[in-house]
């Protein structure tokens, strides 16, 4: 459990609340088209990169100098359990909220997947015109959600996005360890968060 009161969940969206896999997949094979880069090579840059806890992704597109494609929207797919727990989060009485950097149409995106409904508050980066890490995003969330940082727990699977600023902001964390965060591990004070959990399940042990 959380050593304090806490009276609202946030969570990030991508590699939190909703799976980008095949995304990932298909922009990267959409990107390698014709380069002769393959697929494994990109991947692996990606792994290095993230185990220095860097954007692995944004670094090997760097890396590797390619053209960044279209994110297939489409291809996004909520993780199994995310109803489940935002379910069980609303019948605790938490307030739940989400905090992500994200394309327009966040809020259309979790109705069409029948997520909104768990969800009281979207503060999403393209409506907001701001974006983690910048601490503007997380103090303009709590003024929608008339809530204390102290009051509040974020939960993401970036260190730098999710955890360290909502720290520095007073608010408690959870890092959830999935997709490239398997790789990485906390390197300051900033990036050690409240609770560690391998998937969104594992945190009905904890809220």
């Amino acid at each position: 459990m959380l050593k304090r009161r806490i009276q609202w969940v946030f969570l990030d969206m991508g590699t939190t609340l909703i799976d980008e896999t095949r995304a990932h997949r298909h922009r990267t094979r959409d990107m390698l088209a014709g380069t002769g880069i393959s697929f494994e090579q990109f991947h692996e840059k990606r792994i290095a990169f993230a185990r220095q806890n860097l954007n692995g992704d944004a670094e090997a597109i760097r890396f590797f100098g390619l053209t960044k494609t279209p994110w297939p929207k489409e291809d996004e797919v909520p993780y199994p359990q995310a109803e489940a727990i935002l379910a069980y989060l609303r019948g605790r009485g938490y307030g739940v909220g989400v905090i992500a950097n994200q394309s327009p149409g966040s809020a259309e995106r979790l109705r069409g997947w029948g997520l909104l409904p768990y969800i009281d508050v979207v503060a999403a980066s393209a409506e907001l015109g701001v974006a983690k890490p910048d601490r503007a995003i997380f103090d303009r969330a709590l003024e929608m959600a008339r809530c204390g940082p102290q009051e509040a727990v974020m939960i993401g699977d970036r260190l730098d996005n999710d955890v360290a600023p909502a720290k520095r902001l007073g608010m408690a964390t959870v890092w959830i360890r999935q997709g490239l965060a398997v790789y990485q591990a906390p390197r300051c004070v900033e990036e050690r968060a409240d609770a560690v959990v391998r998937h969104l399940l594992e945190l009905k042990e904890i809220l």
